[in-house]
């Protein structure tokens, strides 16, 4: 059987997390440390001592959950655990690039850097919100977000049952108002800006400028791409790719179809939270699930 590597995205985050790892693992423990080298900030003592707002601000959020990520990650490969391919869900694809090989982690603790910096600009200004919108087709979502007034759409397919929306803030508000009067729910998420949509092109404009400066491997496995919402086979262009990744939808429900599909029937989510671990339940049948965040999640993992 197939593994594949999931990793989380933002909103994920919460005080202490990777703080475990860092502590049984010194691979676990030198992730945080690369990433507080290239980023002259101590990112463990912040996982660790950060409080939730603080660690909810897009440049510290982004660099924490990825370090996180990736001490999972090098946890589980000490346990002899490998993968046939990697995902991420939106910022996940970076900590997904590290793990295939196609950055390196100095590298893309450097990319994540530029990232954060630039969507966090935007996010100063107010750039929108977001909403997750559950029991709904996504269909349905899309018509709802057109009868209302101003900017919202559908940005993160998640799940059949959960679709997030993203926006200015009185459209996601309308929009929710019109969810709520239809029986279904929508729960605002903790992010600082409508990211994944057309509000974040400056930060998109400002990020690939930085970004061609950096040089990508082909992966070692299979990448999938939220972009594509399936494998990525073209690697000529990433800055572009990561660039339009910012401001375009995430669809991770078809990269699970299309990562089942290819026989992949292990699915590990690593870094904080079980976010992935939940959309993977409700969309695939007959698959096993994991999730890596502390010593007690890390037991239950066995190559």
């Amino acid at each position: 059987m197939k593994t594949a590597f999931l990793f989380a995205g933002q909103g994920s985050q919460y005080p202490g997390m990777g703080v475990e790892l860092a502590e049984i693992s010194p691979a676990a423990k030198a992730v945080f440390a690369c990433a507080s080298d290239v980023l002259h900030i101590d990112l463990l003592k912040l996982c660790a001592d950060g409080s939730e707002e603080e660690l909810a601000a897009t440049t510290i959020a982004q660099p924490a959950i990825m370090a996180t990520s990736l001490a999972a990650l090098a946890c589980v490969r000490e346990k002899g655990v490998e993968a046939e391919a990697v995902a991420g869900h939106s910022l996940g694809e970076y900590a997904a690039m590290v793990a295939s090989g196609m950055l390196s982690m100095e590298d893309g603790f450097k990319l994540i850097g530029f990232r954060a910096a630039a969507m966090g600009k935007v996010a100063e200004k107010g750039a929108g919100s977001m909403a997750a919108v559950l029991g709904m087709p996504a269909s349905d979502i899309a018509e709802v977000c057109e009868s209302v007034d101003g900017y919202v759409l559908p940005v993160n397919f998640n799940s059949s049952a959960q679709t997030v929306i993203a926006g200015a803030d009185d459209a996601v508000r309308a929009a929710c108002e019109k969810f709520a009067a239809l029986g279904k729910k929508a729960v605002p998420l903790k992010v600082a800006a409508a990211f994944h949509s057309a509000l974040m092109q400056p930060a998109a404009d400002e990020f690939y400028a930085a970004a061609k400066g950096f040089s990508f491997k082909a992966p070692a496995c299979d990448f999938y791409s939220n972009l594509k919402g399936g494998l990525l086979s073209d690697f000529s262009d990433m800055p572009a790719l990561l660039a339009r990744h910012i401001v375009s939808p995430v669809r991770f429900t078809d990269e699970l179809h299309a990562m089942q599909s290819a026989g992949i029937g292990r699915y590990i989510e690593l870094g904080p939270g079980h976010t992935l671990s939940g959309l993977v339940k409700r969309t695939l049948k007959d698959v096993t699930i994991q999730n890596v965040e502390n010593a007690k999640t890390l037991e239950k993992v066995t190559g």
